[in-house]
């Protein structure tokens, strides 16, 4: 009988446990059933929050920044390196987790430290550049990032016009002339799970402005001060997928930085090196917080469950609370998922024990599958 070999390529759960603590838990409860079990953790992320984190497991070396957040504080920001090339999360300044006490700013809230953080990357010799973006506090079209790389965005008496989205409308110039020019030897990678354009019904204000604290009147003045901007800047990138990504800072990086966008997922499976560790594995175990529609959408589980299924290696998930029937599930490529609530229906106790529960959780894996 083939000797089981475990590959554990799971994303945080959310509030509850980072994806390195997810795979030592995982690890532990599935050890304590089958004593000695070849275990491989590769934690994963798909360009939202922990994307630097899960870079950083994977042997990227973690480097850190102070830079601008989006209310205008001064934040430390870290990014990964390895070699030449950069991971850089968007979140990790400009993120929902820096407004003070989670006061909403979703007019002025700016990406000027994004751009700051991308310059740190090209200061430490990045020629690839793979920028995660996700869990934004901003709405700004990116003009904040490309005003810390370079470009000017100036009103009708030539001054520049205030940070944030809502202070586009007056925008009457875009110079992108002073833009950093070692932009142009870089390879830009957006990496999202969201393939929204910058504006409309599925637009970034509409679809992620409440979420930032956007009211309905400012969701309407967001999509009408992005629209004019994208005028201006060219229109034609803002119906590509991933221009919405992040209150339009993937629209920022397309239109003004040329960066191509991909599946999250994907790029990050790519620099994390999960192929090889594939070749390697008898069973995935991957999985996140929720396991639910959204997850089918681009989120990590799914990209790792596809590779997976087409190496012909079973797959099966972990996760606080599962809102996918089975056929759902077999769709995306998971024999089965095993959710936390069915340990512990009480969700606040779920997330407070998500630990223990996890590696019980992971007890019964190693008994289904590998005993």
């Amino acid at each position: 009988m083939e000797t089981a070999r475990v590959l554990v390529a799971a994303d945080k759960f959310k509030g509850s446990l980072t994806a390195v603590q997810v795979a030592e838990r995982v690890t532990a409860g599935l050890r304590r059933v089958v004593p000695g079990l070849e275990v491989e953790t590769l934690p994963v992320a798909d360009g939202g929050d922990g994307t630097v984190a899960a870079a950083v497991a994977a042997g990227f070396e973690r480097r850190e920044a102070r830079v601008t957040g989006p209310v205008g504080d001064p934040v430390t920001a870290a990014y990964a390196l390895r070699g030449a090339t950069a991971v850089v999360e968007m979140a990790e300044a400009s993120g929902l987790q820096h407004l003070p006490d989670g006061v909403f700013a979703p007019l002025t809230a700016t990406t000027y430290g994004s751009g700051e953080l991308l310059a740190a990357a090209l200061d430490a010799g990045a020629t690839t550049i793979v920028f995660g973006v996700g869990g934004s506090a901003t709405t700004d079209g990116g003009a904040g990032m490309l005003a810390a790389l370079g470009a000017r965005f100036l009103d009708a008496d030539g001054k520049p016009v205030g940070p944030g989205g809502g202070e586009l409308a007056a925008l009457a110039e875009a110079d992108l002339s002073g833009l950093d020019p070692r932009l142009k030897d870089v390879d830009l990678i957006l990496a999202s799970d969201v393939d929204n354009p910058l504006t409309g019904p599925k637009g970034a204000p509409e679809v992620y402005g409440r979420q930032k604290g956007a009211s309905e009147e400012d969701i309407a003045v967001l999509d009408a001060a992005l629209a004019h901007y994208a005028s201006i800047l060219g229109p034609e990138k803002a119906a590509l997928p991933g221009a919405g990504a992040a209150g339009g800072i993937g629209y920022g990086a397309l239109v003004a930085l040329g960066a191509r966008f991909r599946p999250g997922i994907e790029v990050m499976l790519d620099v994390l090196g999960f192929a090889p560790a594939l070749a390697r594995a008898t069973l995935v175990i991957t999985g996140e917080g929720s396991l639910d529609e959204q997850t089918l959408h681009g989120k990590a589980p799914a990209g790792v469950a596809a590779a997976a299924r087409e190496a012909g290696i079973e797959v099966v998930a972990v996760c606080g609370r599962l809102a996918l029937d089975p056929e759902a599930l077999e769709r995306a490529g998971i024999a089965r998922a095993y959710a936390l609530a069915d340990l512990e229906p009480d969700p606040a106790v779920s997330m407070a024990q998500a630990g223990p529960l996890l590696e019980r959780a992971a007890e019964s894996i190693a008994r289904d599958f590998l005993s």
